[in-house]
């Protein structure tokens, strides 16, 4: 899709937690179109533009959802929390993004967030869902502590509505007790850590991976999930566009099985 300018209606902003807001907006229903994974950009000043992920699968209607995080000590956040708030319309670019749910494959899926990385995986998780219900779908969320996931009862609902999907939380401080439920897991520390131990015996390669964080959160996990036989063009992140190396995905080496024959 090229990516279009555009006009669009603040409909709600709900505070998920105190650093967390969603904002719900509205428009013509063929202006909003785009495709699960996929990214906007909203106007702040005539030439500033801040990208966002969009929180939900397209669905004819003209909504998009979008999760943000608010930093107080931050002048451009406090800018944004008062222009979404007090704004009726905004500017919106959109689609950019290739870091899309391939529409053509039914592999597993994957999926590996940080913070608010969550709303990308949300768009995939529906569009995925849509398509084929019983499609397995593995769900992984990180964060510094158990209160910052802000959707955790949607990633809940999900593990307990559909047999093929579970969801993991992992949280640097540890996590409680009462996490852990029927396909739901809790992990105590670093999401690349996590992974490399609960995944120690399944072989990856046949999934599709598809990761949303910071650029180091990001390559940490792919040099993990190179260890247990990811396939490199089946891996996809923002990162790689906007931060890329060389090589991408790991050839040679084995950070987990190796270090543990």
């Amino acid at each position: 899709m090229t990516a279009r300018t555009l006009t669009c209606q603040v409909v709600e902003v709900e505070d998920l937690t105190p650093d967390v807001f969603r904002v719900r907006l509205e428009g013509r229903a063929e202006a909003m179109a785009h495709a699960p994974g996929q990214y906007l950009e909203m106007a702040l000043e005539p030439e500033t533009w801040v990208p966002f992920s969009i929180a939900n699968a397209h669905a004819g209607d003209g909504r998009l959802e979008l999760h943000i995080q608010h930093w107080p000590e931050r002048s451009n956040s406090a800018r944004l929390r008062e222009l979404l708030v007090e704004a009726q319309h905004l500017t919106l670019r959109l689609p950019s993004g290739d870091c899309v749910l391939d529409p053509d494959s039914t592999r597993p899926l994957l999926l590996v967030a940080a913070g608010t990385g969550f709303a990308q995986m949300k768009a995939i998780v529906e569009a995925a869902l849509h398509a084929d219900p019983a499609r397995e779908i593995a769900l992984w969320w990180a964060a510094k502590e158990r209160r910052e996931f802000y959707l955790e009862s949607l990633a809940r609902e999900w593990a307990s509505q559909h047999p093929n999907l579970t969801f993991h939380g992992v949280s640097e401080q540890g996590m409680g007790d009462d996490f852990a439920d029927e396909r739901v897991q809790g992990h105590a520390g670093r999401i690349d850590a996590a992974l490399g131990e609960a995944l120690d015996d399944v072989d990856v390669s046949g999934h599709d991976v598809y990761l949303s964080g910071s650029p180091g959160m990001v390559y940490a996990c792919v040099d993990v999930l190179a260890s247990l036989g990811l396939e490199p063009s089946r891996v996809f992140s923002d990162v790689f566009a906007y931060a890329p190396r060389d090589p991408l995905v790991p050839t040679v080496g084995s950070l987990v099985r190796a270090g543990r024959a």
